[in-house]
């Protein structure tokens, strides 16, 4: 955005200064630091790290992953893996051509096994028999991105109308349609992780063609995606970062005064929640969608032109989050990868909505197996939507009984050891998150994030201010030169890898969490 108030240059190039600490504005820093034009530089950061939705934690003798986690589709279309490997962060099998080029159609792995609710285990040939039938609708949603027009404004619409269609045609028992059915619904849950939503009724069908697939099998940091940040950090000038340090207001579009800059007015002045100001001629703002839907009335002044806020309310943003379990023993087989969860009383077809209180759990699409750390034993469990929401509510012992009494009663061991430990994420009540990632809801189209990396005003003229969870430059810069500021391609930075797969619009199909 710009001010009209006059621009005056402070000694040595104008002042910038970058919301946000997190993976795109680090990367904006990074950029702007090695640009001679920008000297004057610093980043807000509102908590007392960097790295944003990048969190790794060393727990259960290992390093977890809080937020991020993989690197989907790491080829050299990747911005995350280039880093990665420009950083020497990546092993030799995460670099080969060989890895680099596998097709994986950006869908999630058949499960190692599937347990069913009432303790029997679901023939695996049956779930890759729903999965084939998924992921092929799930295709064919992407066929509608150029389309006159959809035969339905959803993609959970669009799925279920399909898979009505295919239902009808079903010659089975009734038992066997049944859980035909309760597989499916598993995979609807799965996709409301990946497209970080609690409904696909909330997804755009139109849009959902924009996702970019990459080749290249998914790939983690061996230690931690934090290392990636890190490095970012490492390559800043000291002291660029500045921690702790919520920012309140952005006052804009004015002529600003500071005692420490005698003579010099700017056309942006940055008011802190602890009362410091900062003045500057370039702001650059990368802080996550869901922090600026829950503040947009009171984090600009003058408020954002209307049709910046109009799509800043318009563009879903949802949570997904992770339950990490330690065991003592595995109770899984030592081949075991992912474990899917099937409740059979369910179907995509049903709008059941139970309480939250009383079926939270049924919205957890399983587990993935995490590599064993010594002889500690780990299960990362996936949530997305009101139900994940609901469970940052509980208390960690909440957690542990409940998942407990699942697992018992899903495998059919009613003595089954009840976990050691449990960690999970709590994205939505982070206060400057409000949430995991962002997606094109109905309503909205990817046009509406172009639209928000756009500067303001239009005209590149003057002191800028750009918005929001940024892929932002400055007006020196010549037109698009803000799809590289954070080395991400155009609407790829709002998934940073956040968990199970699509995200990254795309750029891979299974979390960066």
């Amino acid at each position: 955005m710009e001010s009209t108030g006059s621009v005056g240059e402070a000694p040595g190039g104008p002042r910038v200064l970058v919301v946000g600490g997190g993976i795109a504005g680090l990367g904006a820093a990074q950029r702007l630091c090695g640009h001679s034009a920008f000297p004057h530089l610093r980043v807000l950061e509102a908590t007392a790290r960097a790295g944003g939705r990048i969190r790794s934690e060393r727990r259960f003798g290992g390093v977890v992953e809080v937020g991020a986690h993989w690197i989907h589709g790491p080829s050299r279309g990747n911005p995350v893996f280039q880093l990665a490997a420009e950083y020497g962060l990546l092993g030799e099998k995460e670099l080969s051509e060989e890895n680099q080029l596998v097709e994986t159609g950006g869908h999630v792995g058949l499960p190692s096994v599937s347990y069913a609710s009432s303790g029997a285990s679901v023939s695996l040939q049956l779930v890759a028999e729903m999965a084939t039938l998924f992921y092929g609708l799930i295709d064919q949603t992407r066929e509608f991105l150029h389309a006159a027009e959809t035969p339905v404004p959803s993609v959970g619409e669009y799925l279920k109308k399909e898979i009505g269609r295919h239902v009808a045609g079903w010659t089975e028992d009734a038992e066997t349609r049944k859980l035909k059915l309760a597989v499916l619904n598993s995979f609807f849950n799965l996709e409301c992780c990946v497209s970080g939503t609690h409904s696909m009724d909330l997804v755009a069908l139109a849009p959902f063609g924009e996702y970019t697939v990459l080749p290249g099998l998914d790939c983690t940091f061996s230690k931690g995606y934090q290392g990636l940040t890190n490095c970012m950090m490492a390559a800043l000038p000291e002291d660029t970062v500045v921690f702790e340090k919520p920012v309140k207001t952005i006052h804009w579009n004015g002529s600003f005064q500071e005692a420490a800059f005698p003579g010099e007015t700017f056309p942006v002045s940055v008011e802190c929640e602890d009362g410091d100001r900062f003045p500057a001629h370039h702001v650059i703002v990368t802080v996550p969608l869901g922090f600026l839907k829950e503040h947009l009335d009171t984090f600009f002044d003058p408020p954002l032109p209307a049709e910046k806020a109009e799509a800043i309310r318009k563009i879903g943003f949802g949570t997904n989050n992770k339950i990490f379990l330690e065991f003592e023993e595995p109770f899984w087989e030592p081949d075991c990868q992912l474990i899917q969860l099937v409740w059979e009383d369910t179907s995509p077809l049903e709008d059941a909505a139970p309480e939250l209180q009383d079926a939270w759990f049924r919205k957890l699409i399983g587990f993935v197996v995490l590599p064993a750390f010594a002889s500690v034993h780990v299960l990362c469990g996936f949530i997305a939507g009101l139900e994940s929401e609901f469970m940052e509510t509980l208390s960690d012992e909440e957690v542990l009984l409940c998942l407990t009494q699942v697992l018992r009663r899903v495998t059919g061991n009613p003595r089954l050891p009840a976990p050691k430990s449990v960690l999970r994420s709590r994205w939505h009540s982070a206060p400057y998150t409000r949430g995991s990632y962002s997606y094109v809801a109905v309503g909205s189209t990817g046009g509406d994030l172009d639209l928000l990396a756009q500067p303001l005003p239009a005209d590149g003229t003057g002191a800028q201010l750009f918005t929001p969870e940024l892929r932002g430059a400055v007006a020196s810069f010549p037109a698009h030169w803000w799809m590289r500021v954070s080395r991400f391609p155009a609407r790829w930075w709002m998934r940073v890898s956040h968990f199970p797969a699509r995200w990254w619009m795309r750029v891979s199909r299974f979390p960066g969490c």
